[in-house]
């Protein structure tokens, strides 16, 4: 009886697929769920990738695998590098991270981000903001992308401006908003402040997150 295609074509004498296809079913989990996380179609996939939405349906359900060519596209167009691909997440792995390791970029109008979501979390974005008294996030309101965001106050006070709306908020208060409003933070207490953003799905692309840099602990906390 002639066999067919997918799975059961692939698998081995012992009942148990080869590593070429776990590689392929691999890639196919992350490939959908990076794709998913960036609202991204088949069809708008394989639009940025000069590909067919039929060939990466086949990818995600890990029936074919990919060229290099094609899997340096994908990884372009997804914001990530080749290797998270088939980088495997697990419920079981525990990514701690110590506050004096936290990739950071430099110190900027008063406010040092830093960036707390690593891979293999895909799905969303953590960073962490410290503000010095009458620090920002910059002179003028900003965008990107079209996702959800939440700003979470851990300590002191800050004003958080949403287009025209202006918001004073107190240690543990919080507000949603989307990323395609224009919005700033301000730091108006009288002391240090520091917020925190949660973003899904990402907006930032592989080459943003890795102008960050390994954290410096400030001189006074």
């Amino acid at each position: 009886m002639a066999k067919t295609p997918g799975s059961r074509q692939a698998q081995s004498a012992n009942g148990t697929a080869p590593a070429a296809t776990l590689a392929h079913q691999v890639l196919g989990m992350r490939l959908k769920s990076l794709r998913l996380a960036r609202r991204l179609s088949l069809r708008d996939l394989a639009e940025a990738t000069g590909t067919s939405a039929s060939f990466i349906s086949q990818l995600e359900r890990g029936l074919t695998g990919a060229s290099t060519a094609s899997l340096n596209q994908m990884a372009s167009a997804l914001g990530v590098s080749v290797a998270m691909l088939f980088a495997e997440s697990t419920a079981q792995s525990h990514g701690v991270l110590r506050r004096s390791e936290r990739p950071s970029l430099p110190p900027s109008d008063g406010c040092r981000k830093m960036l707390l979501s690593r891979p293999p979390l895909s799905d969303m974005e953590v960073y962490v903001g410290e503000f010095d008294i009458g620090g920002s996030t910059g002179p003028e309101q900003y965008t990107h992308g079209d996702a959800h965001e939440m700003l979470i106050v851990l300590r002191g006070v800050v004003e958080v401006s949403l287009g025209e709306a202006r918001h004073i908020l107190e240690e543990g208060d919080s507000v949603e908003y989307t990323t395609s409003t224009p919005h700033r933070t301000e730091n108006v207490g009288s002391g240090r402040a520091e917020v925190m953003w949660v973003i899904a799905p990402p907006t930032s692309v592989r080459a943003e997150l890795d102008q960050y840099t390994a954290w410096k602990p400030l001189a006074a906390r």
